[in-house]
């Protein structure tokens, strides 16, 4: 499932540019131009963090954050302002902020403030790998795509976490059957084109590339 991020911000432009960036880290994004619309949707249960801007318009985000609070005193929320001001630093986290960003900011430093908030937060949620449009819970070994479950092989499995464990790294059919079949496996290595054959077709949208003559590489 993707963690849900809301963001209020005023400034059309700028909302817009966090919201891609975002979205293009894998988050679903929920966005708001002002205060009261905005707080219409204080109580969604399905929020995993709030960005608030400081100042929205005659209303501030210091009492947003305050009905936020109201309705989960535990999902996170980081504040943005145009005022590098220590005041509205210690009021935000007086207030339960978890995270203070001061504009002008790159949205790439905002997106990993965000995606370290959300591990520290969301740890037993963190099992699931999100690689192609799909998600893997590794300890459970279980793959979906949308909610729908992927059954995959014993074999497949180990092969799809070896490419993602080591994106963009190609593997040779020789070393994918010293890491995935060991030493005791004395077949011939069209076992490991025929694995790989059922595992892109179970999950077509995979980016695994052939190097001819020498093996795959995912990413």
């Amino acid at each position: 499932m993707k963690k849900v991020i809301s963001i209020v911000e005023d400034e059309k432009d700028l909302n817009e540019l966090v919201k891609r960036y975002l979205e293009k880290e894998g988050y679903e994004v929920h966005s708001y131009l002002d205060f009261d619309e905005a707080s219409n949707h204080t109580g969604d249960e399905d929020v995993h963090l709030w960005i608030l801007d400081i100042m929205l318009g005659d209303k501030s985000g210091f009492d947003l954050i305050e009905d936020i609070r109201r309705q989960n005193e535990n999902v996170p929320v980081i504040f943005m302002s145009a005022r590098d001001k220590e005041f509205d630093r210690i009021i935000g986290l007086e207030k339960g902020s978890d995270d203070y960003i001061t504009k002008p900011f790159s949205p790439k430093e905002l997106v990993l403030r965000v995606n370290n908030i959300i591990r520290r937060t969301y740890k037993d949620d963190n099992a699931r790998i999100q690689v192609d449009g799909y998600e893997i819970d590794e300890s459970r070994r279980l793959v979906f795509e949308h909610d729908a479950q992927i059954d995959l092989t014993t074999r497949e499995f180990e092969l799809l976490m070896l490419f993602v464990k080591n994106r963009g790294t190609a593997f040779s059919r020789e070393d994918i059957l010293e890491k995935i079949w060991e030493t005791n496996y004395f077949g011939s290595d069209r076992v490991v084109d025929d694995t790989l054959r059922r595992l892109r077709r179970k999950m077509p949208n995979l980016t695994i590339h052939t190097i001819y003559g020498f093996g795959y590489r995912l990413g």
